[in-house]
């Protein structure tokens, strides 16, 4: 009996160790992926401070330029929003309505069905007293009194459904108002936004034409190109850095957890032969022994789940650029790759010239990494690919998406606009491998 007893034991103890693995791998795989996306979120921080801190020129111009422009992309954001809470509501406004006039039939059918029974009531000369005064055989004044009290019930009845009508008449109708304020309240903030937009609008013109001789000037430059540039490669690189530095971090941290899993696999292991020793020796445990082969099987089958888990999360990261990507907007090429710019310097992407608001796609599945205001670039949007690849989307207008998203060709990023100190829209678009630019036109579909 002892030997039973410490059979059981020991079985016991392995099933634990098993289940408390799944359960330790999983916090732990979750805390990863939260410390993760802090950390990248820190180191992009830091590259853009760093370069902030580089910068002791043309702020003036520059920073009011920037404020307009970054107005300019909230403000239009906020319109997307009010549009489709406008739609919703004006929708339930369009329910509400249909609800009020089957309503008002109802109550109309209610009002004729009680019309009609007091009128055939009257036409008939029914009534108690009438009955009972009217001399007739017992019987027979007991047999219109029965009938009197049907006519009675149904009446109530209607009266009932009437009044029940009436009520949902009174709450439809408060819904309906109180739908028609929500609705006024959007539209007055849509007013109020889109004269803010324009506001916003003409403030950015008035700069642009207050700085437009300065840009003449520093477009006859080649040095003022360079430096916009050079600004550029450090943001490139310095994320390009950043990437990789975090990525390294995830390795360890993901060697660590993987030893710590093995470790305590190889004490469950352990665990466990003692326990099929105890229960082999345990010669009137074979019940016991049955349900600790099923405990086992299902702690295989629970570190079989983890390791498919662990492999689709790694099948989700993103895995670089390939040959034939979708253009992120549709438009006439300006400015080919490598040749030289009117302005000094040379094309490291292309412009692509289309109307101003059109929306602007990412060419293929991956995490945005910076979008911000850039000097040179305007509003400007980085996406990381996987495997060195980075593609840059400036001049935006608006940028859709924030830092830590992540985003695939179906996704609407930015819009086009031309800020940035440009004239015309369009988009101004590259691709970086391992931090060197490439040609765009190489990767894009013909």
């Amino acid at each position: 009996m002892r030997r039973w007893l410490g059979g059981l034991l020991c079985i016991l103890v392995a099933t634990t160790a098993s289940a408390e693995l799944s359960s330790v791998d999983l916090q732990a795989r979750q805390a990863l992926a939260k410390k993760q996306r802090e950390q990248l979120q820190q180191r992009i921080a830091q590259v853009q401070k760093n370069i902030d801190e580089q910068e002791g020129s043309r702020k003036d111009a520059a920073q009011a330029l920037k404020d307009s422009e970054t107005a300019i992309s909230d403000i239009n954001r906020r319109l997307e929003e009010l549009k489709t809470q406008t739609g919703q509501v004006q929708d339930r406004l369009a329910s509400l309505s249909e609800s009020l006039s089957e309503n008002r039939k109802a109550i109309a059918a209610r009002r004729d069905e009680l019309a009609s029974q007091l009128r055939a009531q009257y036409a008939g000369g029914l009534s108690p007293w009438a009955a009972l005064l009217s001399g007739d055989d017992p019987q027979s004044i007991g047999r219109e009194l029965s009938y009197l009290g049907y006519v009675s019930s149904a009446r109530a009845q209607a009266v009932k459904g009437l009044q029940d009508e009436l009520h949902k008449q009174a709450e439809l109708e408060s819904q309906l108002k109180d739908r028609q304020a929500e609705l006024k309240k959007l539209q007055d903030e849509a007013r109020q936004r889109a004269n803010e937009l324009d506001e916003q609008k003409a403030r950015r013109a008035k700069v642009l034409a207050d700085i437009e001789q300065d840009l003449k000037q520093q477009r006859a430059k080649a040095d003022t190109l360079q430096q916009d540039n050079s600004r550029l490669e450090k943001l490139v690189d310095g994320l390009q850095d950043a990437i990789k530095a975090q990525r390294e971090v995830e390795r360890k941290e993901r060697e660590r957890l993987e030893a710590e899993r093995r470790e305590r696999e190889r004490k469950a292991r352990e665990a466990a032969d003692q326990a099929r020793k105890a229960q082999q020796a345990a010669e009137q445990a074979a019940r016991q022994e049955r349900e600790a082969e099923r405990r086992r099987d299902e702690a295989v089958a629970s570190s079989d789940a983890d390791s498919s888990a662990s492999q689709a999360a790694a099948r989700s990261t993103p895995d670089g650029l390939s040959k034939g990507l979708p253009a992120p907007v549709k438009g006439e090429v300006q400015g080919r790759f490598g040749a030289q710019r009117p302005d000094g310097g040379v094309w490291r992407g292309i412009v692509l010239r289309v109307p101003e608001g059109t929306r602007v796609h990412p060419v293929a599945p991956g995490r945005i990494v910076y979008a911000g205001w850039f000097n040179g670039f305007g509003n400007l949007m980085i996406i990381d690919h996987g495997k060195g690849f980075l593609t840059v989307y400036a001049y935006n207008q608006s940028l859709l998406r924030k830092v830590g998203d992540r985003v695939g060709p179906a996704d609407a990023i930015a819009t086009v606009g031309s800020t940035g100190g440009q004239v015309e829209p369009g988009l101004y678009f590259e691709i970086r491998q391992n931090g060197a630019p490439v040609n765009p036109l190489l990767w894009l579909a013909r």
